[in-house]
């Protein structure tokens, strides 16, 4: 089939690739221009320099406009693919070709609609991710599922680690749904939009520590923003305190959060939870802490002894 792609970043750098090497002609590249936004500047191979290698046309836009619809009608494709396309295509755009436009979500939809769906997968507690294709309608992640993969979140798993493995299934989901599209034996289920979530854009401030939380949830969050991301952080003492690994306590503490306890084992034990002064919580201990001049420091090298506090605010 005659296929447009549109890609960026990562994501869409292994959906091109993909579609390079299969039987499938890519007439044209839509792709973002390079960015500096954090989430953005990260998992940032670049399709524009892919499709280019190849000689594939490419059309740089923020959003879709005009010009684009009318370069689509040249292109004449017969599909559309899409992968972490950042804005809202309108229908003149994702129902022009006569199959429509098949996007890839990096979820089980309908959970976890929206974005950055494998960070708040982890946050959150889901025992799996995964890899979703469906036909793209008006709304955000919520068209007709025609396969998907999953992949289960382990315990000790970061958000690199599963964005790695999301993006290894982007060959086989894509090439099955092409495929059954192209044969004619796709089958489309609707979504149950009553067990769709839906999770906003993160930022930076989303990253930042809140103590009350117990530290089962504290340690999903230092592993969901496990390095290239926007690490946790927190504050010592007026300056900015980024954790790069942490793990929950064996043993029960109490008091207030983000007090800076007493060692266990190889770490320092903040605690953490909420009624912490009823002693009924784990605490967090951090394992390795990065400092504002970018040194990765052991936690017992940093903390040198037990006292004082982490706080959300400088």
């Amino acid at each position: 089939m005659r296929v447009v792609l549109f890609g960026f970043q990562t994501w869409g750098h292994k959906t091109l690739q993909t579609l390079v090497d299969s039987r499938h002609d890519v007439v044209a590249v839509v792709t973002h221009p390079v960015s500096e936004q954090a989430y953005e500047s990260i998992w940032s191979d670049s399709v524009e320099d892919l499709a280019r290698n190849h000689g594939i046309e490419v059309y740089l836009a923020k959003r879709p406009d005009k010009a684009l619809e009318e370069r689509l009608q040249l292109w004449a494709p017969d599909i559309i693919v899409a992968n972490n396309w950042r804005t809202w295509l309108p229908p003149e755009i994702f129902a022009m070709p006569p199959h429509g436009t098949v996007n890839l979500h990096d979820s089980l939809l309908p959970a976890f609609t929206g974005f950055s769906p494998v960070i708040w997968a982890l946050i959150s507690g889901a025992a799996e991710t995964g890899l979703t294709a469906h036909r793209m309608d008006g709304e955000l992640d919520t068209g007709d599922v025609i396969t998907q993969r999953a992949v289960p979140i382990g315990p000790r798993d970061t958000s690199t680690d599963l964005v790695e493995a999301t993006i290894d299934l982007i060959p086989e989901v894509l090439l099955d749904a092409l495929e059954s599209i192209e044969n004619g034996t796709a089958t489309w289920t609707p979504q149950d939009l009553t067990k769709r979530t839906f999770f906003h854009k993160r930022h930076e401030s989303d990253s930042c520590i809140d103590w009350t939380w117990p530290a089962e949830d504290l340690d999903r969050l230092v592993r969901a923003m496990s390095d290239p991301y926007p690490n946790a952080y927190t504050f010592h003492k007026g300056r900015k305190l980024r954790i790069i690994t942490a793990h929950v306590s064996d043993g029960i503490y109490g008091g207030t959060p983000g007090r800076i306890f007493i060692r266990e084992g190889a770490g320092m034990v903040i605690v953490s939870g909420p009624d912490a002064h009823r002693g009924t919580n784990h605490g967090l201990v951090i394992d390795r802490v990065r400092t504002e001049n970018g040194d990765d420091v052991d936690a017992l090298d940093y903390f040198v002894t037990g006292g004082g506090y982490l706080t959300p605010t400088a």
